[in-house]
């Protein structure tokens, strides 16, 4: 019994090992392309500056301070689109993401067919965040808002699913945005959330 044990532990240590490896792996490959640009400042900056819309009572102001994040939208879109482009050059085989809920080591090769593209996927969210960005719905400026920053949450989720899991990423996203994944798919914009869907299965 003490033998199947140690034989368990040690299977379980393996598995460990692998999974950070290959989790290392992947979030120096995101890390690097990613620090080439100022996606997460830009989308830090956006996020605060849409609260502070938002809570602004007065019309003049509040005006003013939708008007000066606009720049910060357009510079975010340009930002996000060579991003998208640089990590279209990477191998196929280190842009798949496993569908699985849990992460298992290099289940990308074992479960191919279990698989998605991270390259397609930034490049569904890119269009996203354009449609948002320029407001092709002539949402209210609240509304336009509310969905720019559902598209921006559901690119970072696919980031940390990238990196970790599914499971790892709606948690996060739960953590710091108190936003679950279902909320991101129906918040974001309709052609996002139709060819998300086709693409990862949810």
């Amino acid at each position: 019994m003490d033998i199947i044990f140690l034989l368990l532990v040690l299977a379980a240590f393996a598995v460990f090992r692998l999974k950070s490896k290959d989790q290392g792996r992947r979030i120096a490959l995101l890390g690097r392309h990613l620090s080439q640009h100022q996606i997460e400042k830009l989308m830090e900056s956006l996020t605060d500056g849409y609260l502070r819309a938002l809570g602004e009572k007065d019309a003049e102001r509040q005006t003013q301070i939708w008007n000066l994040l606009a720049t910060s939208e357009q510079a975010l879109c340009e930002q996000f689109d060579r991003f998208v482009a640089d990590f279209s050059k990477v191998d196929a085989a280190d842009a798949r993401v496993s569908k699985l809920a849990v992460a298992i080591p290099f289940a990308d090769k074992l479960f191919p067919a279990a698989t998605f593209d991270l390259r397609q996927a930034l490049a569904i969210h890119a269009q996203g965040i354009h449609r948002a960005v320029n407001n092709e719905a002539q949402r209210s400026p609240k509304n336009k808002a509310f969905t720019v920053s559902a598209e921006l949450f559901l690119m970072q989720h696919t980031c940390h699913w990238y990196c970790r899991s599914k499971t790892v990423a709606s948690a996060r996203m739960l953590a710091r945005h108190k936003t679950a994944y279902v909320q991101l798919l129906a918040s974001v914009d309709p052609e996002t959330r139709q060819a998300y869907g086709a693409l990862v299965g949810s």
